[in-house]
């Protein structure tokens, strides 16, 4: 078997990929180690910055997106007893749109069953070989056969977890890495939401966010410890630490109910550099992860996407490789914005076990500073709504 682009994980960045080559003649596999049902069942962040929107609507696959997605012209922050408004619109003329990733990779799966694309679900053991040549090549096995594909490039979207960086020699590449000493624990509840436009909340007790899929799907979360686990904490327990976090005009509206997903995922920052291994590209979690807290994961990885492809395109159409040689390059310099952006929001909302009232007065302090300034406000919008490509 051969193809021009072998991609390694099936999920939003990997479809998305796959989708934008295929619509242009460049032919490509995506393998997925999980089936269907399992990607289409992980819960994750639905806030889609515009230049991602774009991209979505370039690889047509935004019909529903644009239906049923939110557009969300500004976020508030809550602090102190107060909620105040962030005007995204205002502020930089651009909006987000709300829509849960899963949705959104619905739509990339059945994108490519039209188009007729190759994903491959359930392959095991992959793994990419001689990366450093002209001629690199996947194998993997679906349940006892075993399947090769020759191709030019190997793309690795498949996680942090995936075997595409753990392919690279540990002195060809560089790790930086924080984890911080809390998670969130999330819950997903067929309720209305609190807000029509998210709220982050600092508080004493941790921070809080009231976040949405729909107007009938609520998405909540709070700050806890590592050492939490699902089964320590009820609904009613979740709901209660919840309204203490909010100031009392959101927790008085606030409408609770059973919860049809729990979980806690802990927070790291996380960068690999060069994301580039010979003819193995790296893009999205493989290659770095932000915390939630500033919207950056899934849109980082949009961004990689879209140097990827048009540096492929450059080069299959053009003969140009300057995007290819260039990739890492651009991709790290709007990481380590993702990255700078994600951490200052998570400083500013977040209780560290370990800070001192000082620490806790600067928070005050920034937060303060930041709703008295519209170019400190310009800031935050301009990185929340997406740095240009």
């Amino acid at each position: 078997m051969k193809t021009q682009v072998g991609i390694i994980g099936g999920g939003p960045s990997g479809l998305l990929l796959s989708q934008l080559l295929h619509r242009k003649g460049i032919d490509n596999i995506v393998l997925e180690k999980h089936s269907r049902e399992y990607v289409l069942g992980r819960i994750r962040a639905g806030v889609l910055e515009h230049g991602f929107a774009a991209l979505m609507r370039e690889a047509g696959v935004a019909e529903r997106m644009d239906r049923e997605g939110e557009i969300h012209d500004g976020i508030f922050i809550a602090h102190d007893g107060l909620k105040e408004r962030v005007d995204l619109k205002g502020l930089t003329g651009s909006s987000v749109i709300v829509y849960g990733q899963t949705e959104l990779t619905r739509d990339l799966y059945e994108a490519r069953d039209r188009l007729g694309g190759k994903v491959v679900h359930n392959a095991e053991d992959v793994r990419p070989h001689d990366l450093e040549s002209a001629n690199p090549y996947l194998t993997w096995r679906v349940g006892d056969e075993r399947f090769r594909v020759d191709c030019d490039y190997v793309i690795g979207c498949d996680g942090y977890h995936g075997v595409s960086r753990r392919s690279i020699p540990k002195d060809r590449i560089r790790e930086y890495e924080r984890v911080y000493p809390f998670g969130w624990l999330g819950v997903l509840s067929r309720t209305k939401p609190v807000s029509p436009e998210l709220i982050y909340a600092r508080h004493e007790r941790g921070f809080a966010l009231c976040s949405l899929r729909s107007q009938t799907l609520s998405r909540y979360y709070i700050q806890v410890p590592l050492t939490d686990s699902v089964e320590d904490w009820s609904d009613e327990q979740f709901w209660e630490e919840l309204k203490r976090r909010l100031p009392d005009e959101v927790a008085d509206v606030l409408i609770t109910g059973p919860s049809i997903e729990k979980s806690i995922a802990p927070l790291r920052s996380y960068v690999v550099e060069p994301m580039r291994y010979g003819r193995l590209f790296l893009a999205g979690d493989a290659a770095h992860i932000v915390p939630p807290t500033g919207a950056r994961g899934l849109n980082s990885a949009a961004s990689d996407i879209y140097y990827l492809y048009h540096a492929l395109l450059d080069h299959y159409e053009k003969g140009d490789d300057s995007g290819l040689d260039r990739y890492s390059e651009k991709a790290l310099a709007r990481v380590w914005k993702g990255q700078r952006f994600s951490w200052w929001m998570t400083m500013l909302l977040h209780i560290f076990p370990d800070s001192s009232a000082y620490d806790r007065r600067l928070q005050q302090t920034d937060l303060a500073y930041l709703f008295s300034s519209q170019r400190a406000l310009g800031s935050l919008a301009e990185n929340y709504v997406g740095l240009p490509y």
